[in-house]
């Protein structure tokens, strides 16, 4: 129903009462806008009450207003575009303080990561880092820097770690030809989805590498051509995407890695301590006299 929400409103349109045809025709008008809004709001704007609108959405067989605009949702933020979330951002901001709004919805979507994560795709997706000959991280856009942050500490493991930035579809393909059946890839997108990310995660499955998305819904693109899919929302509060969620999904990964290579991570951790302190890598601590 998610996918084909629209489609539902056209085909029941004969049998709708007169408030909820008005319902109906703002939804299809105003899309990206009604997704974002609550039942009380939305039956505001369209002149009927919110039990109307709680109605409308079992009427279209969904359990509540909950679960359609969720559905709503998951349709609209693939297609809107950067002018698009502004004006959403704009109505959904309004006279509230942006610091409380902004770090509430951040948590908001730490719960919800936390509670949809699957723990058997994560150990999943661990064990396939570990077992890597080779690892590509693909990340591009407003993902980058999770691909690069994750990139940086499985460094400390593997000299074999391959962060891949690059937004056009032909520099990526040139830095992944050699991926194969021993090699995992990590790769990251969220709305709007990034085309070169999900053609690279593509064209790695094709090659018999084990791959991990780490994307907003199981029916994003990237979720399809992937084997193992960590979920972590990102919805976006303006032109913005929120990476609190994401990030704290790749923290978990990493903790993860080096708690099954504990023993090879000291190892290389000891050697390169030696060397930041002779090359003054970091600043030297000062004692108290």
């Amino acid at each position: 129903m998610g996918n084909d929400i629209l489609s539902a409103l056209q085909a029941g349109s004969v049998s709708f009462s007169k408030g909820q045809r008005r319902i109906a025709q703002y939804i299809m008008d105003e899309y990206d806008k009604a997704a974002f809004m609550t039942a009380a709001k939305l039956g505001q704007t369209v002149g009927v009450s919110e039990s109307t609108v709680v109605r409308f959405a079992v009427i279209l067989g969904f359990d509540g207003y909950p679960s359609m605009q969720k559905a709503m949702q998951e349709m609209v933020l693939n297609r809107l575009t950067s002018v698009q979330r502004l004006e959403v951002a704009s109505d959904r901001i309004g006279d509230q303080d942006i610091v409380s709004m902004v770090l509430q919805s951040d948590v908001e979507k730490l719960r919800r990561t936390e509670e949809t994560l699957s723990r058997e795709d994560f150990q999943n997706s661990v064990d396939a880092i570990v077992e890597a000959k080779r690892v590509y991280i693909l990340g591009v856009r407003s993902a980058a820097p999770l691909a690069n942050f994750l990139g940086y500490y499985l460094r400390y493991l593997s000299d074999n770690v391959h962060i891949v930035t690059a937004s056009g579809s032909s520099e990526m393909f040139e830095q992944i030809v050699g991926v194969d059946p021993d090699d995992a890839v990590v790769a990251f997108s969220f709305p709007r989805y990034s085309t070169s990310v999900v053609k690279g995660a593509k064209y790695c499955s094709s090659a018999g590498a084990t791959v991990i998305g780490l994307t907003d819904s199981k029916l994003s693109p990237l979720a399809q051509v992937c084997d193992h899919v960590l979920l972590a929302k990102s919805d976006m509060v303006s032109l913005v995407d929120s990476l609190v969620a994401p990030l704290s999904v790749v923290n978990a990964l990493i903790v993860g890695v080096t708690a099954r290579r504990s023993v090879e991570l000291a190892r290389r951790l000891d050697a390169l301590e030696g060397i930041w302190s002779d090359y003054d890598v970091y600043e030297k601590r000062v004692e108290n006299t």
